[in-house]
């Protein structure tokens, strides 16, 4: 599948690749792109049912994880990945399964295991939007604060919606992404661990609990060389709390793409 992405920065040195997650469009870790592309290329990418990039039944990781190693083959092959959330899932299967693909890996505040938590309470506020009855996004944002308390998460999830049409739409595939919930947090099955002979960097954020104890274990199975960094002031979305931090510590950890 031909995912929508954007790119910036100078060629020459092997690009680096950014991924969103769950709910989030390319131009998420825009901070973190314009700081790294002050000296590399930089991809942003929109996830298949995600942004501008095309929608499909499929939602699962091995396919997620196609889709990059097809873009990343266009672009030249191979690349630095950096993966948030859903989106570092992605990256960890398409670094377990293609590492030929990948140089350095950067996991942001997810490990490679199930978790049991739930994200469809978000996919029923915006479903439960009157989108016939939205003209500006001050008027979605007061329909949302009803399901969605947290000023942030409705901006963020605000900007999934394309007021341009008429009448407005979900650029998320909100149906599809439901039905493959219970895939999206979990795992898949039969990964081969330490496949990946690269460097590999788990970010995470003190204010989460998506990288516990429990997580670290299962990041050093299937990445036994894995640097596990904290950042102090940030949770989950640690690019949005954290924003010049998550890119000094990812320009520092993947320098100029020019050695091993």
């Amino acid at each position: 599948m031909k995912l929508h992405h954007t790119a910036i920065g100078p060629t020459g040195a092997l690009p680096i690749l950014l991924v969103h997650g769950l709910y989030g469009q390319g131009r998420n870790l825009g901070a973190q792109a314009r700081r790294l592309a002050e000296t590399r290329r930089v991809v942003s990418v929109d996830l298949r049912n995600h942004g501008d990039s095309p929608q499909h039944e499929r939602a699962d990781y091995p396919a997620l994880a196609e889709d990059l190693a097809e873009l990343i083959s266009d672009l030249g092959g191979p690349v630095d990945l950096v993966g948030h959330s859903m989106g570092g899932k992605a990256a960890m299967v398409l670094a377990l399964t293609r590492p030929d693909l990948v140089r350095r890996l950067v996991v942001m505040d997810i490990a490679p295991l199930a978790y049991d938590h739930d994200q469809t309470g978000y996919i029923d506020a915006m479903e439960a939007l009157d989108l016939a009855s939205v003209t500006r996004r001050s008027e979605a944002d007061r329909q949302l604060a009803a399901h969605v308390p947290q000023p942030g998460i409705r901006a963020f999830l605000l900007q999934n919606l394309d007021l341009k049409a008429t009448p407005p739409v979900w650029r998320l595939n909100l149906p599809v992404l439901r039905a493959a919930m219970g895939q999206i947090t979990g795992w898949p099955e039969g990964l081969p661990a330490d496949a990946f002979p690269g460097r590999v960097m788990a970010l995470r954020g003190a204010k989460s609990d998506y990288v516990d104890a429990g997580g670290e274990d299962a990041l050093r199975q299937f990445f036994p060389q894995v640097r596990i960094v904290t950042l102090k002031e940030a949770g989950h979305w640690l690019h949005a709390d954290a924003p010049e931090a998550v890119a000094e510590t990812l320009a520092a950890f993947l320098g100029d793409g020019s050695e091993d």
